[in-house]
């Protein structure tokens, strides 16, 4: 079953951080040192302060920014809470999570709800992983857990429910108050966030009655750190049923949600000449019928406009120039992974990766596989700024996945090729933290009527007064 929980988390204290916006960052893959040195400018109290204190290359302050050692965010964020930058919740709580956002013209607003999710293995089906992760990012990510003993950001979690219950008792229990939280992050500056604190009982039982039955929710983003989190839950000994540490702090949102996008991730080839663009498309033409486009925004309407997602744009340099390739016979999909599922097997990712990247191109393994060869790309922009100007080769070009292809993939207990799923926006870090040290506990709340203040105990601003 899934188990959610209240839990008195740890936030900015608006008191000193009246300008929340200069505190949230993207989480931490997503930051590299020039948008981290933008979010130190903003405010030396930015999250990232925490989420990446490790990395000298950040420029973050203090004497303790060595590489490779987590101390100083654990030193920063026991300063941050004795000087009030912190302030942790009187009782526990859940947390709704609205995100508004343009897209295309139109308003979009997706609704989360920010628990604490009890961690289950793979195995047991209750939880699902969607995508590969990779061993370094957790051992990283497990460092910075061991020094910091608090979970700092928010995975990202679909369950389904297909009626959105969750979602209307949330609307309700918001109706008509201001939130705690509403700001806009540097990065994704035109999606705004806003939050709101529950920790009426009735409200959270009901949450909780809703989720308790369900079974394969998938995780979004975040596949690295849940995984980390399970590690850090096998190294503790005999932890009882309520420990902060079989937990972990994520936004749930619903699969049927109408503000759930999914945008697709483009690739871009670079430091690899072995086979031209020219001959990248002559090789492509065994399988794909090949149509040039006037520009990109051509391109990418072809693109997006096929039913199975099973055609792709490509773009060589202006000498090339845009086009696009359809896959001729689908039938050639049994022949790619005969051990993998159709649901599998039919990917955008798959397609473009077997048999355009390996085989038409023949870029080497290795070079995705450490990323020394491909770069990833939301913006189709970029990878044709970047061709131009000689930075890269080719760049191929994807419809995104869809939520159906998803499911059924995690159905499988398969996990799809890394960079399948770009949901948008990201969960931001900086709004709450959830403490996993070894003596905190996550208790049940008590039942409606019941006096939860005397249950969650003073907070440590409460405790300071």
């Amino acid at each position: 079953m899934a188990v959610i929980k209240p839990f008195r988390g740890v936030r900015y204290n608006p008191a000193r951080i009246p300008r929340l916006d200069d505190v949230l960052s993207q989480p931490y893959d997503r930051i590299g040192p020039d948008l981290a040195a933008r979010y130190q400018q903003l405010s030396p109290y930015n999250i990232t302060g925490i989420i990446l204190g490790h990395n000298e290359d950040t420029g973050l302050p203090g004497p303790c920014a060595v590489n490779g050692d987590y101390r100083c965010a654990r030193q920063r964020y026991e300063h941050w809470l004795a000087e009030g930058i912190l302030i942790r919740e009187d009782r526990p709580a859940l947390y709704v999570y609205e995100q508004t956002f343009p897209i295309a013209g139109r308003t979009h607003v997706r609704l989360g709800l920010i628990a604490a999710l009890g961690l289950h293995e793979f195995e047991d089906g209750v939880i699902l992983p969607h995508e590969r992760t990779h061993r370094g990012p957790k051992a990283d990510r497990l460092r910075l857990l061991h020094a910091l003993q608090v979970q700092p950001e928010q995975i990202f979690v679909l369950y389904p429910d297909p009626e959105n219950r969750v979602n209307a008792l949330l609307r309700a229990a918001i109706a008509d108050r201001a939130p705690a939280i509403d700001a806009t992050e540097l990065f994704e500056d035109q999606v705004r966030q806003r939050v709101w604190v529950i920790s009426d009982p009735e409200v959270i039982h009901a949450v909780q009655g809703v989720l308790a039955p369900l079974r394969g929710l998938i995780i979004a983003d975040g596949h690295h750190r849940y995984e980390t989190a399970l590690a850090y839950r096998r190294e503790q000994q005999a932890l009882p049923a309520d420990a902060a540490a079989s937990f972990i702090s994520a936004t749930l949102v619903s699969m049927d949600d109408p503000g759930l996008i999914i945008l697709p991730t483009h690739r871009e080839i670079h430091d690899f000449g072995a086979v031209s663009p020219a001959d990248v498309l002559t090789r492509a033409a065994t399988h794909f019928a090949i149509a040039p486009a006037a520009d990109l925004e051509t391109m990418l309407a072809a693109v997006n406009v096929h039913p199975r997602g099973h055609a792709f744009g490509f773009y060589g340099g202006p000498e090339v120039g845009f086009h696009v390739l359809t896959l001729r016979d689908e039938a050639i999909l049994d022949a790619l992974a005969p051990d993998r599922s159709p649901a599998w097997r039919s990917l955008a990712v798959t397609i473009a990766h077997r048999l355009l990247l390996e085989q038409a191109a023949g870029v080497p393994a290795a070079g995705i596989e450490d990323k020394s060869q491909i770069r990833y790309h939301r913006d189709p922009r970029r990878p044709v700024e970047n061709i131009n100007a000689g930075r890269g080769e080719f760049a191929i070009f994807l419809s995104p996945t869809t939520m159906a292809q998803i499911k059924a993939v995690a159905a499988h207990g398969e996990k799809m090729p890394q960079k399948s799923t770009d949901f948008y926006p990201k969960m931001v870090s900086g709004l709450v933290m959830l403490p996993v040290g070894p003596e905190e506990r996550l208790p049940d709340p008590c039942p409606p009527g019941d006096d939860q203040a005397a249950m969650a105990g003073p907070s440590p601003a409460a405790r300071a007064s």
